[in-house]
Parts: structure tokens; C-alpha cells; sequence
């Protein structure tokens, strides 16, 4: 089984690598430099990438990769990219094979039209899909299709391991407490949360089952969402949160 590690990038990316016994994958590798200082403190060899979306932050650093390394990228049959790859979209399957590991793309469609996320291996790799205790701001697609696609997400196993690309679960974490102050799981969290970054450590992953009990976007179907979204459909409810979000 792979080891995950966060790598930090820019101000608050996470660059996830996937590592076992020498070989190594990379999750939206924004920036190169941190991702092969950390290939050459663990003598790792990286043999794919993996893209989410196509965002600088998230595919900056990958012409660089490869001119180091022979990795295979992998990235949204939906979307263009200057640099060679697979093209992948819903249902597919990557086979990591130095990982022992095979991983399912779903098509997650609204913070870009093009979005994709990686799950397997108890793992769901989201990019910019979910967030912890948040969401992803829509910069293409509908709150429709941003809406359906977590729904998507949260069908997953409650035990998935929910690794996200920035760090912004504590600014989201005040904004749920402000929709949702009653909800005592969401207030533990804030506790557990604040601690870990306190000591700088990452507030990530999460889990399927800790967002669906905490995450507003994911919980538009309670009534303290609804109450605040003036709505009793989930969907309207949803977009509402999300505006709010928007100038929070």
C-alpha cells in the first residue's frame, strides 16, 4: 500500500505524493521545485502525474517534471493542455502499476467544466472539487453541476480518505459555524482543527464521513442549511450557501 505525503506549495496548495519502495506519483503539481526536492530527499523515482484540472496552480510545475523524469501524466479529456498526456475522463481507469494501484476518474464538472477526481485505495484525490468543510468557487461550470457533483462524492464510502488541494479548511470551518452553529460534530472539528494548525500541521485529509457530518455543502438537505438558504430544496439550498460563501 502507497504512503501519501503532503507537499506544500505557494501559499496554501497541497501537491499530494503517492510513494512506495522507491517509486512515486504526483497529484496537481503546481510548482516543480518542492516536488523534486522532496523526489531527492526520499530517492523516490516519479512515474505519473496525475491532473485534476487544468488551473496554474495545479499544472504549473509539470513541463519542468518531465524534463527530469519519463512520467506519464494524466489529465481531463475535457480540457487542453500544452504538455503530452493521457486524456481521461469518466470511468476510466489509471493503472499505477508501481503502486500496486488502480484508480477510478469521475467527471466533476463546476469549479471548471473539465474537472476530474481520482478515487481508489480508500483515496479520493478532489483537486478543487471538495474542499474541507467547503467547496470549490465556480469559475466555468453551473452551481447545478457543482451541486450534483458532490453529491456524487459524498455516495462514497464514509471511511474514503478526502485529500483536497489547498488548506483552507479553518476559514471554511468559520464560515460553516456561521450557517450551522448548533451542529456540535462541526464544533469539534473547529477544536481538532485549530490545534493541528497551531503545530502547522495540515488540517487533511478528512474523510467522506467527518464532511458529511460537518461540511455545509454536503449538508444542504438539513433543515439549519435550509433555514439559512431560505429553502427546503437541497439543490436551491445549495447554491444559496454557495453565493454566501462567495462574499464571506
Amino acid at each position: 500500500m502507497f504512503e501519501v505525503t503532503p507537499i506544500p506549495a505557494f501559499r496554501d496548495n497541497y501537491i499530494w505524493l503517492l510513494h512506495c519502495q522507491g517509486h512515486a506519483v504526483v497529484v496537481d503539481p503546481g510548482d516543480a521545485a518542492p516536488v523534486l526536492a522532496e523526489l531527492r530527499v526520499r530517492n523516490l523515482m516519479l512515474d505519473a502525474i496525475l491532473v485534476t484540472h487544468h488551473h496554474d496552480d495545479h499544472t504549473g510545475g509539470i513541463p519542468e517534471l518531465l524534463k527530469k523524469y519519463p512520467a506519464e501524466v494524466y489529465a481531463p479529456s475535457r480540457e487542453t493542455y500544452d504538455f503530452p498526456h493521457h486524456a481521461v475522463g469518466e470511468g476510466d481507469i489509471v493503472g499505477l502499476t508501481t503502486l500496486d494501484t488502480r484508480l477510478c476518474v469521475m467527471e466533476t464538472p463546476g469549479h471548471t467544466l473539465g474537472h476530474v477526481v481520482y478515487y481508489g485505495a480508500n483515496s479520493l484525490f478532489c483537486g478543487d472539487t471538495l474542499f474541507g468543510c467547503g467547496c470549490g468557487r465556480l469559475f466555468e461550470g453551473t452551481c447545478s453541476q457543482l451541486y450534483h457533483s458532490l453529491q456524487r462524492l459524498a455516495e462514497l464510502p464514509p471511511e474514503t480518505r478526502v485529500y483536497c488541494a489547498h488548506e483552507y479548511t479553518q476559514h471554511n470551518i468559520r464560515f460553516a459555524r456561521m450557517i450551522d452553529p448548533d451542529n456540535t460534530a462541526l464544533a469539534h472539528r473547529e477544536t481538532e482543527v485549530a490545534a493541528c494548525r497551531a503545530q502547522a500541521k495540515p488540517s487533511l485529509p478528512s474523510t467522506i464521513a467527518l464532511e458529511r457530518a460537518t461540511n455545509p455543502f454536503l449538508r444542504c438537505e438539513t433543515p439549519s442549511i435550509q433555514s439559512v438558504a431560505k429553502s427546503a430544496d437541497p439543490e436551491t439550498a445549495f447554491c444559496a450557501v454557495r453565493t454566501l460563501r462567495n462574499s464571506y
